[in-house]
């Protein structure tokens, strides 16, 4: 809407020598009010939006801006209720103009525009890719299809005089007469003097070119896309490959070098392919394969995103059974704040049958969360320590949580010791269904143990 260089300049369009236009801003133009209260600033803002709803010019969102400043000083100079400190519910109506008067300027800055100033931007930015891409010769030559019809467009729009002069031998470097004519198109559009107001046809036109052509060079192709599958090959990831009906093509080999134990073949996969779709899918071979695909390389790999709190990769050290992270995990167990993390890391450390986790584990069994407690106490029975007897029989006798209860008693009878088996059957009889079930369970094995053979 204004000069496409300094959108300030706007104003001078508006008409200076017109009494009567002047009169006519003058009559309809917001005033502030005299007294300012929550009310009548209100009031003013509204009237303020329907001035910038109205507005057609850069010079009409300069006054509007004008206007919110006016609002802004009114706004500290008033003198507004307080919210009630003891009602932590309550409005505060100075925030809420603040905020409103910040809301209305945000929208009167996406009304300017878009001026020259972006397309220029956007070519050097064309520019920037063109020069910091390994282009494949495929990709090079769809490249500079879109930038000769790129420039023609915009020098059809500009009126100006540009051509892509390319070596014909390929003999030269071949991206950078791209490049000069982009910078060439870029001076034609500065030394244009176009106007957001006067000229907003031309300018959406050639923004609507130079996102063509930003669409273009993404879709067009860089060497380090065919690299990947160059590398693929030649470490022989695709030699697994016969028929195959899962697409993509390093999905279907991935899943045969899972079934093979290929470990190597998928962590190179993982480190390879740079998509969400297949890190996802490597993790959840990883996590099939659990001690068969537990290396030196797989745990370092796991043990380094597990350092960052990921999930994932601590669910597959649990599978694993890979004692090199209970050091790690442990650190996470006090991790109170996060009971998600708590859950996959206590379920890790039992099946990895981590007995230096016993004391924090059982510590747990007192935290206020029913479902942590749950994993906490589970997570005793599948290290299968008889240091956890006591404090699971502790839990179950008095923790209010049935679910917690049973957990416990699931707890004693893995850890299978006489003391634990006759500590849960006492339950046999208890009147929680899953507390009894336990009991009956424990009382069947000591019954079972002490029938001759």
């Amino acid at each position: 809407m204004s000069n496409g260089d300094d959108p300030a300049d706007a104003s001078e369009g508006a008409d200076a020598d017109d009494p009567e236009a002047d009169g006519e801003s003058a009559a309809t133009a917001p005033t502030l009010p005299d007294e300012a209260t929550e009310e009548s600033l209100t009031e003013y803002l509204d009237e303020i939006e329907a001035a910038l709803e109205d507005a057609e010019t850069e010079a009409d969102l300069d006054d509007v801006e004008a206007l919110l400043d006016d609002a802004e000083d009114g706004l500290a100079d008033a003198d507004l209720p307080e919210p009630d400190e003891d009602d932590e519910d309550a409005d505060d109506p100075r925030d809420d103009l603040e905020a409103r008067i910040e809301t209305l300027r945000e929208d009167v800055a996406d009304a300017r525009g878009p001026y020259a100033s972006d397309v220029v931007d956007a070519i050097e930015s064309a520019a920037g890719t063109l020069t910091d891409t390994e282009w494949t010769a495929a990709g090079r030559e769809d490249a500079a299809d879109a930038v000769e019809v790129f420039v023609d467009d915009a020098t059809v729009a500009v009126d100006a005089d540009v051509a892509v002069e390319i070596d014909d031998e390929g003999d030269g470097d071949e991206i950078e007469p791209l490049t000069d004519a982009l910078d060439a198109v870029a001076d034609a559009v500065a030394d244009a003097g176009l106007d957001a107001d006067d000229d907003a046809e031309v300018i959406a036109e050639l923004i609507d070119a130079t996102d063509a052509l930003a669409d273009a060079l993404e879709a067009a192709e860089e060497w380090d896309d065919l690299e990947t599958h160059e590398q693929l090959r030649a470490q022989g990831y695709y030699d697994v490959l016969g028929h195959y009906k899962d697409f993509p093509v390093e999905w279907a080999a991935l899943k045969e070098h899972e079934s093979r134990g290929n470990v190597d073949m998928v962590l190179l996969a993982l480190d390879s392919l740079q998509s969400d779709f297949m890190e996802r899918h490597c993790l959840e071979a990883l996590e099939r394969m659990g001690k068969r695909g537990k290396t030196e390389e797989s745990v370092e790999e796991m043990l380094g995103r597990a350092g960052k709190r990921d999930r994932f990769a601590i669910r597959i050290l649990g599978k694993m059974a890979a004692e090199e992270a209970v050091e790690t995990l442990v650190e996470y167990v006090d991790e109170d704040s996060n009971p998600q993390l708590q859950k996959t890391t206590f379920k890790a450390l039992g099946e990895i049958g981590a007995g230096e986790a016993v004391g924090p584990l059982a510590e747990k069994l007192a935290m206020e969360n029913d479902h942590v407690r749950v994993h906490a106490a589970r997570a005793l029975g599948l290290i299968g320590d008889a240091r956890a007897v006591d404090p699971l029989a502790d839990t179950l006798a008095e923790d209010d949580s049935d679910d917690v209860r049973a957990a416990a008693g699931w707890a004693l009878r893995q850890i299978g010791t006489r003391e634990a088996l006759e500590t849960v059957a006492e339950y046999a009889d208890e009147r929680s269904f899953v507390v009894g079930t336990e009991g009956e369970k424990a009382r069947e094995a000591l019954d079972a143990a002490a029938t001759p053979a």
